[in-house]
């Protein structure tokens, strides 16, 4: 084998490098298209992208914390190849492979094949099993930053000016791209930015920031669509201000519990090989090591710029240094593993490298081959040890669910479409539910879908609206969100009040979480339901109602 992999061309060593991550990626593929997506999450995507083509709009008519750039896409891809769930789910694919190469690519330029993959690797067990595949803008918005620095560097080393401004376009229309999906990644970029634009020669500096302004300017057709105030209030004033109190979590998180709710509930792993520390425990070393890993390696690339100021490697690790500072709150702000892994994926690749350097400078005389294993096996074993739930363990997990191991999804099917619930019951009992509601429901009518209790709306079962598609959403707060669906100055009773169906989900009843989730908002809500609607179906996880054609009915 090694005689074969001899002959090949550098090209071609590349290229089998790039397959190999493909087959990582393809392993654990099915039993992520087969998994369940989070109910709300991937549940409010799939609902934005089909509204958007029906005319409705971001932050005018339905919530939406983050830019447009997300929804945008979805819906064109809707528009190409029509509404579904594995549609959604392919668009979320080609997210994480943009976070996975676009961090093999940096390592390849600057360190070979070898750290390449295993930093590559690294991410990908990282960001493939906690996040599953749901189309999230901050996935998207992290591959457009990585491939937008991977551009930028190359048009500070490009060998014709015409080559470079080509380049630095580019590099400017994804960092514009990244921003256009979340608006809190410019942080990172400006932070990237600070070291990248002065590398540049004027004409591709000046290209590289009218690209990125161009693409930003498509903020204004979402202004002119939806309205300023809307969209500050959307995308501005709900996430950053609004929103913290009822999800932000304990730093660092709990040794002994798991403070999210949504963890404590999806908690997987069905293969229990290796004896570990307790799960709970696992999240608190992963985000105490995230936090350390982070400005370490921006001490290591500054030591580094100094020692070799003129190197692509240096130049590099001091960019990828500067994005994770600049996407570490993201972490800081709710220490579950999503976030953690969010935001680890990229700096946790470059910890190899970065040993590689520092061996390289402590012990110059090493092998190539010691100076690998070094950097390359202390961490990975370090992540077999310490976090092997959210790494390794839930790696091999979701590769044996692919070959119908240990599967723990089970399909809800309605009109033609189709979801994954993490539950039987959740399945069977919601089945029955929407089987009903198409009986009793005309097509165009407004549906709202619900908290059992509208007093709390930490979450909801944004999904259920997918699996209807001929009614109408009837709520601004298609994503329920603590502090903003159950303010005082909500509109939810009025969204109620427009509904003809409604479902409520009692599946987030229990929700408790050490933050204002466990608020109770105003009552009228409530009142809306008993004055106006009847029970259809009443059943332990949900209840569909109805309004009233005589009189009043109270619900229980």
């Amino acid at each position: 084998m090694s005689r074969l992999v001899a002959k090949l061309t550098s090209r071609q060593r590349t290229l089998l490098a790039a397959m190999g991550l493909l087959v990582v990626v393809a392993v654990p593929l099915r039993g992520l298209l087969l998994r369940q997506g989070g109910p709300m999450e991937e549940g409010f995507m799939l609902v934005f992208g089909e509204q958007f083509l029906r005319g409705m709009v971001p932050n005018k008519d339905f919530l939406y914390l983050y830019g447009p750039g997300g929804v945008w896409v979805l819906a064109g891809v809707f528009k190409v190849f029509g509404v579904s769930l594995l549609a959604e789910r392919l668009v979320a694919l080609a997210q994480l492979l943009g976070i996975i190469f676009g961090v093999f690519v940096l390592l390849l330029r600057s360190w070979g094949r070898i750290l390449a993959v295993a930093g590559a690797t690294i991410t990908a067990l990282i960001i493939l099993p906690p996040i599953a595949l749901t189309d999230l803008a901050w996935n998207g918005a992290v591959a457009f930053a990585l491939f937008g620095i991977a551009a930028g560097i190359g048009a500070t080393r490009a060998r014709t000016t015409r080559g470079a401004n080509r380049l630095a376009l580019a590099s400017g229309a994804l960092f514009g791209m990244a921003i256009l999906y979340r608006p809190d990644l410019v942080l990172a970029v400006t932070l990237v930015s600070i070291f990248l634009v002065p590398r540049l020669a004027r004409g591709a500096r000046i290209r590289e920031l009218s690209a990125a302004a161009a693409v930003l300017s498509l903020y204004l057709v979402q202004i002119a669509m939806a309205g300023l105030h809307n969209s500050i209030q959307g995308m501005i004033i709900d996430p950053v201000f609004n929103l913290r109190g009822g999800r932000s979590l304990p730093i660092p998180p709990s040794l002994h519990q798991f403070d999210s709710f949504l963890q404590l509930a999806g908690e997987r792993g069905a293969l229990k090989w290796l004896p570990t520390i307790p799960a709970p425990a696992q999240l608190t070393v992963w985000f105490l090591l995230l936090v350390f890993v982070v400005p370490t390696l921006a001490v290591v690339a500054w030591w580094f710029r100094r020692r070799e100021p003129g190197s692509l490697r240096s130049f590099t690790l001091v960019l990828v240094a500067a994005f994770s500072v600049g996407i570490l709150p993201q972490a800081l702000q709710r220490p579950d593993t999503a976030h953690v892994a969010w935001v680890s994926c990229v700096p946790f690749a470059f910890v190899p490298v970065a040993g590689v350097e520092v061996l390289r400078a402590w012990r110059p005389t090493l092998s190539a081959t010691k100076l690998l294993a070094g950097g390359i096996v202390p961490f990975l074993a370090f992540l077999y040890l310490a976090i092997p739930n959210y790494t390794l363990r839930d790696y091999a997990d979701v590769s044996a669910q692919t070959f119908g191991l240990h599967r723990a999804s089970f399909e809800i099917k309605n009109d033609g479409r189709d979801f994954y619930a993490g539950r039987r019951s959740v399945q069977v009992q919601l089945t029955q539910i929407l089987k009903v509601a198409d009986k009793i429901s005309k097509p165009g009518e407004r549906l709202f879908v619900g908290t059992g209790d509208l007093r709390k709306t930490p979450y909801s079962d944004a999904f259920i609206y997918f699996l209807l598609p001929t009614l109408t959403p009837a709520t601004y707060f298609i994503e329920m969100d603590p502090g903003l669906a159950n303010a005082k100055n909500s509109r939810l009773s009025k969204d109620v009040a427009s509904a003809n169906i409604v479902i409520l989900s009692r599946v987030w009843d229990h929700w408790t979480e050490p933050n204002d989730s466990r608020l109770y908002g105003p009552e009228e809500p409530n009142d809306v339901l008993k004055q106006h609607f009847c029970t259809v179906k009443n059943d332990a996880l949900y209840v569909l109602l109805q309004r009233c054609a005589h009189g009043n009915a109270p619900v229980p």
